[in-house]
């Protein structure tokens, strides 16, 4: 369905504020999204599920079987951020990001990277704009879950495996011995065709998407010629047979991130895989001015989720101090993702526009100015109402 035929609807968004900034900048970012819908002529209906820190340590509970169907009838999620120092680290990573994310099969992490008026950057750009995206695969590679710790210090483990992934189901048993015996861990990877010919195919329709005819392909073949040469070599295949007017480039990932920081924008739409994509995409937002602006999706056939790169930086939750762009603009992505493109432009519009024409003591303290996150959006809001929002392009 088209954007317009989707105007002058109702959209279902579900709400996870999560931990610590989460609830404060994705507040913010609602109250843009929602401006912005009205002007495309369609409504958010928004429906706030308490999962996260909080709800744990008071009821143990981490995220519900029966929350997943419930979440499955939306039109798409809004994630603020998940974790506390009251928490240990992973639980709630694995129990909720990593549960969303293979539950829908949310096999594409969405990371835009673009600097952005008067937010600073490490390597000066001449005035010129970085404007990349990572599309990483986000439900194979080292991810997988697929591994564990020796149960004692004979050499000895062993593991069942039965894991359900989007369009397949993988199982089996994983033994392996050390001798002399010692205790020693194991993850393993795995990357099917499957998965890499999808991920390759979004990769090459976004290039289209954003007027290009290259696409980097981002490996490891040398070190690791089973897993990422494959990787390689089945997206070269997908590109080569499918998508004639696309050309690619294959760069090692150390050589890329040499390259990235000597040139940030040398590059357009990187196809990583998941272990890749995550430490890519990283870099490149704070090549683009910090994670303060990094915006991310996980997309997917089913139920997407849109959510801030940034954690939850518990240490200035409450402070105001919190930065809420980088949340206004995953919903921005999400906007688009629902078919509401006019509305998407808007609020990225109101965000260049507000950045670079706002005094600085009217920025976000992460970029030199005394706003709180509150004011950040409200001056991103009265941009998006008064409708003259400069020449952002997204």
């Amino acid at each position: 369905m088209s954007g317009a035929e989707k105007a002058g609807k109702n959209f279902k968004i579900a709400l996870i504020a999560g931990d610590g900034i989460g609830p404060e900048v994705t507040a913010e970012a609602r109250k843009a999204a929602d401006a912005a819908a009205s002007s495309d002529g369609a409504k958010l209906e928004w429906s706030a599920f308490p999962f996260g820190a909080a709800h744990y340590l008071s009821s143990g509970e981490i995220l519900p079987k029966s929350s997943l169907s419930e979440l499955a009838e939306f039109d798409a999620l809004m994630l603020g951020a998940i974790g506390a120092p009251s928490v240990k680290p992973g639980i709630l990573e694995r129990g909720i990001l990593l549960e969303l994310r293979f539950a829908f099969d949310q096999y594409i992490n969405l990371r835009p990277a673009r600097s952005l008026p008067n937010v600073p950057t490490p390597v000066p750009l001449g005035g010129r704009v970085m404007d990349s995206v990572v599309i990483r695969e986000n439900t194979e590679d080292l991810y997988m879950g697929l591994g564990g710790v020796s149960s004692s210090a004979d050499g000895l483990f062993e593991t069942r495996l039965d894991l359900k992934r989007g369009g397949y189901t993988l199982a089996g048993e994983l033994k392996l011995s050390v001798s002399p015996g010692m205790s020693f861990a194991v993850q393993a990877a795995l990357n099917t065709r499957h998965g890499v010919e999808r991920i390759t195919r979004y990769a090459c329709e976004t290039a289209g998407r954003r007027g290009e005819t290259r696409v980097t392909i981002v490996t490891k073949s040398n070190a690791a010629p089973a897993l990422y040469g494959y990787f390689e070599d089945t997206a070269k295949q997908v590109i080569d047979s499918e998508y004639p007017g696309i050309k690619y480039d294959v760069v090692n990932v150390d050589a890329l991130c040499y390259h990235l920081v000597r040139d940030p924008l040398a590059y357009g739409v990187l196809l990583c895989p998941n272990l890749f994509g995550d430490i890519v995409s990283d870099l490149q937002a704070g090549l683009a001015g910090g994670l303060g602006t990094a915006a991310g999706g996980n997309i997917g056939d089913g139920l997407s989720m849109f959510e801030p790169v940034h954690g939850s930086a518990p240490d200035i939750a409450g402070t105001g101090r919190a930065n809420p762009i980088a949340a206004v603009l995953s919903g921005a992505l999400m906007l688009r993702h629902i078919g509401l493109e006019n509305a998407a432009l808007n609020v990225e519009r109101a965000v260049g526009d507000y950045l670079e024409h706002s005094p600085r003591a009217e920025l976000p303290f992460e970029f030199g100015g005394g706003a709180a996150c509150s004011e950040v959006g409200g001056s991103i809001l009265k941009k998006l109402q008064e409708g003259d929002n400069g020449e952002f392009r997204s």
